[in-house]
Formats: C-alpha cells, sequence, structure tokens
C-alpha cells in the first residue's frame, strides 16, 4: 500500500476538488492518499498557511483557485517545494472560454449562491423527507418521480440524492401481505418507477440492516423462497402498471439515481 499527501486547496467549499479527487484515486490500486482539506481559501495570508502546510506534508495539491492572486503565489510555493500543484478546473474553463469566445470572471464560490436553483434544491429536499416511505400520499402528484419497490431498494437514498438536484421524489415500500395504497394508481402527474433487486444480494442488505438494528433475523424478510415471491409479485405489479423498471443489484445510488433521471429527461421530451 502507498500512502501520500493529498492537498485539496479550495476558494469555496471544497466540494469540487473533493469528488474530483475521489473520482481519480479509484484508479489507483493499492494507493491511500491522507486528505489535507483547506476550503475557503481567499486571502493571500491563508494562501501562505496552505503552503506552509503543505511544506510540513509534502504531496500533491490538487486545487481550484479561480482567483489569479491567490493561484500565483499557491503555484509558487509547490514550486520552491518542488510538489505539483494541478489546478483541476483550468482545462474546462479555457475550454469554455474558447469556444464561448470570453474570459472567466474569475470569481469564488459562484456555484454556491443563493440563487432560484438553491431553493429548488432545498424545496425538494423537504418534499422527499415529508413523502418517504409512502407518507403524505394526498401529495404525490405534486412530486416528479415517484420510486415503488420491496423493502431494501434503495428508495430512501435515491429520493436524497434525486432532492440534491432539485427533482422532488417520493417513494412507496411494497409490503408483503398488503395492498399498494390506492393513491399510486390515480396519479397524473409524476412519472413512477419500479425499483428491483436480486433475491440473494436482497437478503444480504436486509441482514446487514437486521444487525445495524440489533435485531433478530425474521424469517420472511430474509427467506428465500419468501423474497423471491415478494420480488416477483413487484415486477408483476411494475408491468401491469407499465412502470419503467430499473434494477439496483449492481448499481450505486448515483447510478440508480442517473438512471432515473434519464427516463425523467426522455419522458419530459415525449411531453414536449
Amino acid at each position: 500500500m502507498t500512502r501520500f499527501h493529498l492537498h485539496l486547496v479550495s476558494d469555496s467549499t471544497g466540494d469540487t476538488v473533493h469528488s474530483v479527487a475521489r473520482a481519480c484515486l479509484v484508479q489507483f490500486e493499492n494507493s491511500e492518499a491522507i486528505e489535507h482539506i483547506w476550503s475557503m481559501v481567499r486571502t493571500k495570508a491563508q494562501v501562505e498557511r496552505v503552503v506552509s502546510g503543505v511544506g510540513a506534508n509534502p504531496g500533491v495539491v490538487l486545487y481550484t483557485l479561480v482567483n489569479e492572486t491567490l493561484r500565483a503565489p499557491l503555484v509558487e510555493g509547490c514550486r520552491r517545494l518542488q510538489v505539483p500543484a494541478i489546478p483541476v478546473l483550468d482545462p474546462v474553463i479555457v475550454a469554455l472560454g474558447s469556444y464561448l469566445g470570453r474570459a472567466a470572471r474569475g470569481l469564488p464560490g459562484r456555484q454556491h449562491l443563493l440563487d432560484s436553483e438553491y431553493f429548488q434544491r432545498i424545496d425538494a429536499m423537504t418534499f422527499a423527507l415529508n413523502h418517504d416511505d409512502g407518507q403524505s400520499a394526498w401529495g404525490w402528484n405534486d412530486a416528479d418521480v415517484i420510486l415503488v419497490g420491496v423493502s431494501r431498494t434503495s428508495k430512501t437514498p435515491t429520493c436524497i440524492y434525486l432532492a440534491n438536484r432539485g427533482i422532488k421524489a417520493a417513494n412507496v415500500a411494497l409490503v408483503p401481505g398488503a395492498e399498494p395504497p390506492l393513491e399510486l394508481f390515480s396519479l397524473t402527474r409524476p412519472l413512477v418507477v419500479g425499483l428491483t433487486n436480486d433475491p440473494e444480494r436482497l437478503i444480504q442488505v436486509r441482514r446487514n440492516r437486521l444487525v445495524q438494528l440489533k435485531q433478530e433475523d425474521r424469517s420472511d424478510y430474509v427467506d428465500i423462497e419468501a423474497v423471491r415471491q415478494e420480488v416477483a409479485n413487484a415486477r408483476r405489479l411494475f408491468t401491469a402498471q407499465q412502470w419503467p423498471v430499473i434494477d439496483v443489484t449492481r448499481r450505486s445510488i448515483e447510478e440508480t439515481a442517473a438512471a432515473v433521471l434519464k427516463l425523467l429527461a426522455r419522458r419530459r421530451g415525449e411531453d414536449a
């Protein structure tokens, strides 16, 4: 295992540079980064502290500073220390500037302004929490998307992820021996999507959940034949209602959400 220091420098929250770093690091096996987060760096004094920190723990520096008066001393300090300083946004900004024929403004934190998109995300997050696990059925028709599936098919975390993209998402659990809510069949606005999972994988997830809750195995909840029947019944419902289906067995939350967004975009395009 190769361990190294990785300094993530940002003039804003650091979310962007952190996401880029994580996306790149997974491509290198047997490597572990000791992360040093330097966020909200907006003065030369703060840059000097960053350079001192890099000197104390030399390693790779990734930065998203857009103000040239801050970038220059950081780059110069890294040059003196003989460590690489990588501007992760530059290729995209340069390409966009070339295409649009104009220069970037160089203002930090522009993506976090309290604009209409920000309040849309907050509204969507509130909606997801208020309509989690079949709650507040009277408001389902205000949703953009409703996710339906048996227990532990990633419905709630996918709704939260979608909410962070400004999508109002609710979710409904299919419970063995109980009829789905009647409100689910009279919706006119939302896109209803069925989520399914491989029964054996589903049992693993459910057992892990029971361990977290410090509960004993419930026979039907983790019984392979019962779970297979549960999944089959859900699939029959999806087919009967002609709802699109996403198999989450080998998908991350992000991948499932991306598939939902693609279905939603297709539907909106057809409606348009």
